[in-house]
């Protein structure tokens, strides 16, 4: 076949023929890179919100935790170490092992969540959850009593509300905002959930 048969012959776009000879790179080497930076969105976020979950609970118990509770805005807001058993805002007291396994579980399936992740209200919503199921798990798995049964450090007490910590504010705007883009139609791997007729 002559080069101008060829011309005449071969679509304009590509199919499933031309991407094997070229193998797949055309169709392939755009959504790789887009999967990496929501990944990357994902990795970062989390790591924040552990990172200062993590720094507040080492000030808390350094300089805060025996001592006098501190008003922030008079008697609205203060802040009061407290140890808690629980999950988030003291709830479920005397199930630590059982929020533990959560915690791990919610770690898995982020973990297989971000092999589609093209959405990055959705890597900053999973971002917000990962950091937060690290923060309190960390708190589970080092501090006293140990074995996966240590108690939370909660210091950020409103008034007439739960007492909690920044891995518990993490995990509630993630979780927030997870409904709000299924609300919306928003898939992890950025597509749009067509209306039902």
């Amino acid at each position: 076949m002559t080069e101008a048969e060829r011309t005449i012959t071969t679509p304009e776009t590509p199919g499933p023929a031309a991407d094997a000879e070229s193998g797949g790179s055309a169709g392939d080497a755009a959504p790789q890179p887009r999967g990496r930076r929501r990944v990357a969105v994902l990795i970062g976020v989390a790591a924040l919100a552990y990172l200062l979950d993590l720094l507040s609970k080492l000030w808390v118990v350094h300089s805060l935790e025996n001592h006098r509770p501190i008003d922030v805005f008079g008697h609205y807001l203060r802040l009061n170490a407290l140890r808690n058993a629980g999950a988030a805002f003291g709830m479920g007291q005397g199930m630590t092992i059982v929020f533990t396994v959560i915690a791990v579980g919610v770690i898995v399936v982020i973990a297989r969540l971000s092999r589609r992740l093209y959405s990055v209200p959705w890597a900053i919503a999973l971002g917000l959850l990962l950091g937060g199921a690290f923060g309190n798990l960390t708190d589970r798995i080092f501090r006293s009593p140990g074995g996966f049964q240590g108690r939370v450090v909660d210091f950020i007490e409103p008034v007439h509300f739960a007492t909690f910590n920044l891995a518990d504010s993490a995990i509630t705007c993630g979780g927030v905002l997870i409904v709000l883009l299924s609300f919306l139609g928003i898939e992890p791997d950025g597509k749009r959930q067509q209306p039902e007729d």
